[in-house]
């Protein structure tokens, strides 16, 4: 039976998440001594003590969720005494990995296109030129619920052709998340207009979220730059595991396609419903979440109800995980 690793983003992160899994399993302790190293802070301490103010902060929140993810992945690889590698081999269970959002970089850590090192300073920059690209309070995001894509990109243009700033606002989709569930990204103006709007175009709820930054919309193209710039410095190779990426919903392990759909994702929509699906679609019956939070397992079942979802992030799920591996 195939199964897909996965991966959360932005949104999962609590005070005291990985610390279990750091005193449990030298492996994954390892980790958050690599992360701490490579962005020259004690990024475990927030993680484990605090202040929750600190870990939200976009720049700390993304290399944190990706620690926690690639330290419960080794706790799993040192229980089966194998590496991810050896998961995914030709008779192996592991078919696919795929991330939301920051997840993707996660995902391709753990499929060892990236360094780690490597991989908490991209999300460092990632994070910092992300919360930089729009003044705080100009950039707002709604979640929509009760609505699918279609009707989503229609509520999105209404509300933006109803803009008197001049030169338009933004109003997009940034995630498709599940059948029913959308999330809307761009100017604050534009998105208070689309959640007001939102029940005459089929939504029963709509929610503005509390985001620091309009995340995977057009106004984020001066973080897209940044991306462009830092990804050209970093060597990636071939992931071990193909990807399924956030902008296309299908999978790919060239190096140059990751390169160019990892800054295309700064301002593009994360595909999650289609993603999904495709994994579906290619033999994928289990799900994987791994590191903090279960939002993508609820995502899935969402999805597609066939698929059987399991969530990795303190070492009490291991037993349950491991078993996975041997069915």
């Amino acid at each position: 039976m195939g199964l897909a690793l996965v991966f959360p983003g932005q949104g999962s992160q609590h005070v005291g998440m990985g610390k279990a899994l750091a005193e449990a399993f030298p492996s994954a302790r390892a980790v958050f001594e690599e992360v701490d190293d490579a962005l020259g802070q004690k990024l475990s301490t927030i993680m484990w003590e605090g202040p929750e103010e600190s870990l939200t902060l976009t720049e700390n929140a993304q290399p944190a969720l990706m620690a926690v993810s690639i330290a419960a992945l080794r706790a799993l690889e040192a229980e089966l005494g194998r590496e991810l590698a050896r998961l995914a081999e030709p008779a192996g269970t592991v078919r696919y990995v795929a991330g939301h959002s920051l997840g993707e970089y996660s995902a391709l850590a753990a499929a060892g296109a990236f360094t780690l090192a490597d991989t908490a300073r991209l999300l460092r920059t990632r994070g910092r030129a992300m919360q930089e690209a729009v003044p705080v309070g100009e950039g707002a995001m709604a979640a929509l619920l009760g609505i699918g894509l279609e009707g989503a990109q229609k509520l999105a243009e209404a509300a933006a052709s109803k803009a008197s700033k001049p030169g338009g606002e933004v109003c997009q989709v940034a995630n498709d998340n599940a059948p029913t569930q959308v999330v809307l990204s761009g100017d604050k103006a534009a998105i208070e207009r689309a959640v007001a709007m939102a029940k005459d175009y089929g939504a029963r709820r709509a929610v503005l979220l509390n985001v620091s930054a309009p995340f995977h919309s057009a106004l984020m193209a001066p973080a897209a730059k940044v991306m462009e710039e830092a990804l050209a410095e970093v060597a990636i190779r071939p992931p071990e595991v193909p990807l399924i990426a956030n902008v296309t919903a299908t999978e790919t392990r060239d190096v140059e396609a990751i390169r160019g759909q990892l800054v295309a994702q700064v301002t593009g929509t994360v595909r999650w419903r289609e993603s999904v699906a495709y994994m579906a679609s290619k033999g994928v019956e289990r799900v994987l979440e791994v590191g903090a939070g279960k939002v993508l397992s609820g995502l899935v079942r969402q999805i597609d109800r066939t698929l059987t979802t399991a969530q990795l992030g303190v070492p009490e799920d291991l037993d349950a995980v491991t078993a996975l591996f041997k069915a």
